[in-house]
């Protein structure tokens, strides 16, 4: 991958009622080129909304791809990864960084209603998730815009989720954007962003 390739990677922080929401421009030879915030509510409907506002306030043509910290940020604010694509015209991936069974037992355990039904039709709308093995961690990729083929010939076991194509395009990226450890570095700089977002933001609210 050429050094100057740029990647935007989004983060959001931890809050009781708010969330910070941070997009750090990140070049493959991890040069930070850019930084950009908005806020969702926990518990809320808004991260994609947030989301969107920030790859336009940022605005930056240069950018080859965004890269989403996971995809129930603010406790359960549901990405929309399908908009995120079409409104910012973006190749979008979202990766975790943990292996888990999906969030759809959580959702029907946390929320009743419109509220489950909504995060359950957002969650079941993403694409499917690949697993991929990166600086010998494990990362969970889905992606829209950008092909996530799995891996062709390889058995997994019933609960295992089937491996990332070793060379498309997806595994290309992530990897290209993580010189070391397992996360993604517009990813890592994208959280430590947000995280001291927050905290100014929590020392300026009256």
């Amino acid at each position: 991958m050429k050094p100057g390739k740029r990647a935007l990677g989004v983060a959001f922080s931890d809050g009781e009622a708010v969330s910070t929401c941070a997009g750090a421009v990140v070049r493959a030879d991890r040069a930070v080129d850019g930084l950009a915030f908005e806020r969702c509510t926990v518990g809320g409907d808004d991260a994609t909304d947030a989301v969107i506002a920030l790859v336009d306030r940022i605005d930056r043509p240069d950018v080859s791809v965004l890269l989403l910290a996971g995809v129930a940020p603010a406790w359960f604010n549901v990405l929309d990864l399908p908009r995120i694509h079409t409104e910012t015209g973006l190749p979008t991936l979202s990766i975790s960084f943990e292996a888990s069974p999906g969030l759809a037992p959580a959702i029907r355990a946390q929320f009743d209603g419109e509220s489950r039904a909504w995060r359950l039709d957002a969650y079941e709308s993403l694409p499917p998730r690949r697993s991929l093995s990166v600086n010998d961690e494990q990362l969970f990729v889905r992606g829209v815009g950008v092909d996530t083929p799995a891996a062709a010939g390889v058995d997994t076991e019933a609960d295992e989720l089937p491996p990332l194509a070793p060379n498309c395009e997806a595994a290309q990226l992530v990897r290209g954007f993580t010189p070391e450890g397992g996360r993604p570095e517009p990813l890592r700089v994208a959280r430590v962003a947000a995280r001291a977002g927050s905290e100014l933001g929590d020392r300026l609210d009256p």
